[in-house]
Protein backbone atom coordinates (compact mmCIF):
# COMPACT_ATOMS: atom_id res chain seq x y z
CA UNK A 1 0.00 0.00 0.00
CA UNK A 2 1.09 3.45 -1.05
CA UNK A 3 2.51 5.54 2.02
CA UNK A 4 0.22 8.42 3.37
CA UNK A 5 2.99 11.54 1.51
CA UNK A 6 2.08 9.26 -2.05
CA UNK A 7 -1.48 9.20 -1.96
CA UNK A 8 -1.53 12.78 -1.03
CA UNK A 9 1.22 13.93 -3.65
CA UNK A 10 -1.48 11.98 -6.09
CA UNK A 11 -4.07 13.28 -5.17
CA UNK A 12 -2.73 16.74 -4.97
CA UNK A 13 -0.90 16.44 -8.57
CA UNK A 14 -4.66 15.52 -9.51
CA UNK A 15 -6.80 17.73 -7.93
CA UNK A 16 -4.23 21.03 -7.58
CA UNK A 17 -2.63 22.95 -9.93
CA UNK A 18 0.93 23.17 -7.96
CA UNK A 19 3.13 21.12 -10.50
CA UNK A 20 3.37 17.39 -11.65
CA UNK A 21 6.15 16.69 -8.27
CA UNK A 22 3.98 18.10 -5.31
CA UNK A 23 6.74 19.66 -2.57
CA UNK A 24 5.78 18.21 0.63
CA UNK A 25 7.33 21.14 2.12
CA UNK A 26 6.05 24.00 0.30
CA UNK A 27 3.47 26.13 1.94
CA UNK A 28 -0.09 26.14 0.06
CA UNK A 29 0.00 29.82 0.00
CA UNK A 30 3.23 29.80 -1.64
CA UNK A 31 1.76 27.17 -3.70
CA UNK A 32 -0.95 29.84 -5.03
CA UNK A 33 -3.88 27.52 -3.57
CA UNK A 34 -7.22 29.38 -4.64
CA UNK A 35 -9.64 28.63 -1.34
CA UNK A 36 -11.99 27.31 -3.70
CA UNK A 37 -9.75 24.75 -4.46
CA UNK A 38 -8.17 23.77 -1.21
CA UNK A 39 -11.82 23.03 -0.65
CA UNK A 40 -12.63 20.88 -3.11
CA UNK A 41 -9.02 19.21 -2.05
CA UNK A 42 -9.47 18.74 1.49
CA UNK A 43 -13.00 16.70 0.46
CA UNK A 44 -11.04 15.11 -1.65
CA UNK A 45 -8.09 13.65 1.39
CA UNK A 46 -11.52 13.06 3.77
CA UNK A 47 -12.90 10.49 1.12
CA UNK A 48 -9.77 9.26 0.09
CA UNK A 49 -8.75 8.13 3.73
CA UNK A 50 -12.23 7.84 5.81
CA UNK A 51 -11.30 10.93 7.84
CA UNK A 52 -13.46 13.90 8.29
CA UNK A 53 -11.57 16.81 7.67
CA UNK A 54 -13.43 20.78 8.12
CA UNK A 55 -11.89 23.26 5.88
CA UNK A 56 -11.80 24.95 9.73
CA UNK A 57 -9.44 22.15 10.68
CA UNK A 58 -7.72 22.12 6.94
CA UNK A 59 -6.74 25.74 7.66
CA UNK A 60 -4.05 24.77 10.73
CA UNK A 61 -2.01 22.82 8.11
CA UNK A 62 0.71 25.27 6.42
CA UNK A 63 2.29 22.34 3.71
CA UNK A 64 1.02 18.92 2.39
CA UNK A 65 3.90 17.15 4.75
CA UNK A 66 1.87 18.49 8.09
CA UNK A 67 -1.36 17.05 6.30
CA UNK A 68 0.17 13.86 5.99
CA UNK A 69 1.73 13.93 9.52
CA UNK A 70 -1.70 14.30 10.98
CA UNK A 71 -3.42 11.54 8.99
CA UNK A 72 -0.93 9.24 9.97
CA UNK A 73 -1.25 10.24 13.75
CA UNK A 74 -5.49 9.36 13.12
CA UNK A 75 -4.76 6.17 11.73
Amino acid sequence: MPSTQDRIKALAHENLDIGKEPDMDAGFSDSGVSSVDAVNFIKKVSEEFGQPISPEDFTQFTTLGELASYLDSRS
